[in-house]
Order: structure tokens, then C-alpha cells, then sequence
């Protein structure tokens, strides 16, 4: 596949996502590290894992580039995206020798490149970092953007920091050996973009679902690329989150909320998205926004990218409705939702009554999977 190059419009914090096929054993991605920081210290962040087939061939090729690379592991999972593994990577970093002019190469999903990316934020109060995504939603979305952070006991990102990446390096090879759960979670995110930005888009997900399903090159390609255009997009506008990229939260009220008071152990974050997106549909129907049609689309494409779109039977309306207050997408206590007017339309209001959410909760218990 010919390499395709998306532009994040940033001024001087402005980067590339480049999406190239084979990029890590061919040694184009540490080509391009090694290129914005030539000389520099370099700390590859990885999963054990992902050590050996994808960050280890990074490292080997930074060092023959010329840079001092060392290489960090932390274990997978969401439960590690805390403030204790943040000041491991700080001790680490220092072992390292890493200073000012130094990168942290991020290689891995979103919640590593979520924690990397803040520890690099704030050491030495910010160094570079590359992003390296390995599964599917990390390149459509953790991936693109600058948000970083790590999550406290009482709720997800609590604790964060823009700090943009220098590049996002994606090479879809790393998706022949990817869970087909974790493919669905990214499947959430792709679908995700369609229903907030772009009908057609939508429409084209909904077609190539079954290629995508297959890990059929070219079609995870179109997607991969269209959906980093859609971010890219949104956060040139809008990098700190005032006003359109809140956009991209769809789904994510109810989601995260989920996440918290489940202990972030029975849901992939696109699966939870994928059920926030069926509650904001029925609470936009509840008060009249989201019509009927929209929200039969939504749950038919989720259903058949084979994701949740029930509401758990054992968790209570109340409690997801006291977690969305804690989130930081939360103002002066108010839950903030993103909904859909139509696809390829939505509209962000802090004006859903609790009792519209529970509601829509009620009615999403009923949903079959």
C-alpha cells in the first residue's frame, strides 16, 4: 500500500500521522524518529508483550541511527495508567540519562501511549514523544491529538496534559496479530467519527465491515486514514477542547462512566463507548433531538461491527449518573452529553435531565445484544 501522510495544522506544534505498511521492521519508523531528535536519548515505552516484534526492532534501529536508546516495559491494562506508574517512568527516564533534548517513543495502545505521553509532558516539564500505535483504536484515536493523562480512583483522565507528539507512526501490520476484541473496541472509535462528522463516511464503515473484520489491507487502510483526517481536522480547530472538538466525547459520558464503576475490568474502552453511543442516542430521543431512524442506524451498525449495545442489567441508572458528575467533561456538576441531530450531525448541551438519562438507561436495558 502507497504510505499516506495526514497533517496536523498545529503552527509550531504542527506533525505528521503517517500510515506506512511495514513500517517498523523495515526501519522507516526509527528512521523517522531517529530524524527529529538526531543524537538524542531516546526511551522506548512498551508492553512485554510488545517487546520483541515491534519496540525492540525500534530501539535497535535508533541506536544504529546514532541515538542512546533504552528500553522501558510496563504491564498492559488500564489499571496501570495511574500516578504510580507515571513516577516509575520517572525513575526510569532518569536511569536513562534522558534531558531536555531527549524522546520518549511510545509503542503500544492508548492507555500506553496516554501514560507515556504524560510522563513525557511532565518530566523536565516536557520532552518530545513519538507515538507508536499497535492496535486499531490507538491509530484512529489515542493516538492523534496531544491528550495525555492517567486516571485516579474516581474516575478516567482525571489527572492529564496536552502535549502534542512530534509524530504518529501507524503501521497497520501491527493488526494481523491483534485481538479480534481489541479490533471491535477500534471498530467503536471509526464508527464513532462517521456519526459525529461525516454521513458518508458513516455509510462507507457500515459497507467495508465485513473487509475490516477479514484484516483486509486496503479497507483498514481507507478507514484508518479517513478517521485520522477527521481528528486531525477537529483538534486544528479546536486543540484544547473549548468548543468542537468536544465533539469527539460522543458516547464518552456514559462510557467512561461505565468504565469507573465497572473498575475498568470488564470493558475495552470501545466497548463502553459503544454502549455510551446507544445511551446518548435513546437520552437524544428521550428529548426529541435524535430521531428515531438515527438512533436505529447507530445500534445497527454497532450490532453488526459485532459491539455492545445493551446497558448492563446490574448497574444501576443512579450510579453511572454519579460517576458522569465526577468525569471532567463535567461543569459545575452538570453531565454534559454529545448528541446526534442526525448522521454526520451532533450538538453538545448540558441540558439533559437526569431524569431523560435514566430513561434512556431504562429503555437501553431492554436492548438486545
Amino acid at each position: 500500500m502507497t504510505p499516506v501522510s495526514v497533517p496536523v495544522a498545529l503552527g509550531d506544534r504542527s506533525y505528521a500521522i503517517l500510515i506506512s505498511s511495514g513500517m517498523i521492521v523495515s526501519g522507516e519508523a526509527a528512521d523517522r524518529i531517529a530524524a527529529l531528535a538526531p543524537g538524542a536519548r531516546a526511551c522506548v515505552v512498551t508492553h512485554p508483550g510488545l517487546q520483541a516484534a515491534y519496540a525492540q526492532p525500534i530501539a535497535e534501529g535508533l541506536r544504529a541511527r546514532g541515538l542512546a536508546a533504552a528500553m522501558v516495559t510496563v504491564p498492559p491494562g488500564e489499571r496501570t495508567k495511574n500516578l504510580r506508574a507515571v513516577a516509575r517512568l520517572y525513575a526510569r527516564f532518569l536511569a536513562a540519562g534522558l534531558d531536555r533534548q531527549g524522546i520518549v517513543v511510545a509503542v503500544g495502545g492508548g492507555v500506553l501511549g496516554d501514560l507515556a505521553g504524560f510522563a513525557a509532558a511532565t518530566y523536565l516539564r516536557g520532552v518530545r514523544f513519538a507515538q507508536v500505535p499497535t492496535t486499531l483504536l490507538a491509530q484512529v484515536d489515542a493516538s492523534i491529538g496531544g491528550k495525555t493523562g492517567v486516571d485516579l480512583p474516581a474516575g478516567k483522565n482525571l489527572v492529564g496534559a496536552f502535549h502534542q507528539p512530534v509524530a504518529v507512526l501507524i503501521d497497520p501490520d501491527t493488526l494481523r496479530t491483534l485481538p479480534a476484541r481489541e479490533m471491535r473496541a477500534g471498530l467503536a472509535e471509526i464508527i464513532k467519527y462517521g456519526i459525529i462528522y461525516d454521513r458518508a463516511f458513516f455509510d462507507a464503515i457500515v459497507a467495508d465491515l465485513v473487509a475490516v473484520r477479514r484484516r483486509q489491507a486496503a479497507s483498514l487502510t481507507r478507514l484508518i486514514a479517513r478517521s485520522c483526517q477527521i481528528k486531525a481536522e477537529i483538534v486544528a480547530q479546536d486543540e484544547t477542547e473549548q468548543g468542537l472538538r468536544a465533539i469527539l466525547n460522543f458516547g464518552h459520558t456514559v462510557g467512561h462512566a461505565l468504565e469507573a464503576v465497572t473498575a475498568y475490568r470488564r470493558y475495552k474502552h470501545g466497548e463502553a463507548v459503544a454502549i455510551g453511543m446507544v445511551s446518548a442516542a435513546l437520552a437524544g430521543e428521550e428529548i426529541g433531538l435524535t430521531p428515531r431512524a438515527t438512533r436505529e442506524e447507530i445500534v445497527a451498525a454497532l450490532r453488526a461491527a459485532h459491539l455492545p449495545v445493551a446497558f448492563p442489567p446490574d448497574i444501576s441508572q443512579e450510579a453511572i449518573l454519579e460517576a458522569a458528575q465526577r468525569d471532567k467533561k463535567a461543569l459545575a456538576g452538570r453531565v454534559r452529553f454529545v448528541l446526534a441531530r442526525r448522521i454526520g450531525e451532533v450538538e453538545v448541551t448540558g441540558n439533559v435531565p437526569p431524569e431523560a438519562v435514566c430513561a434512556a438507561l431504562a429503555r437501553q436495558k431492554t436492548l438486545r445484544e
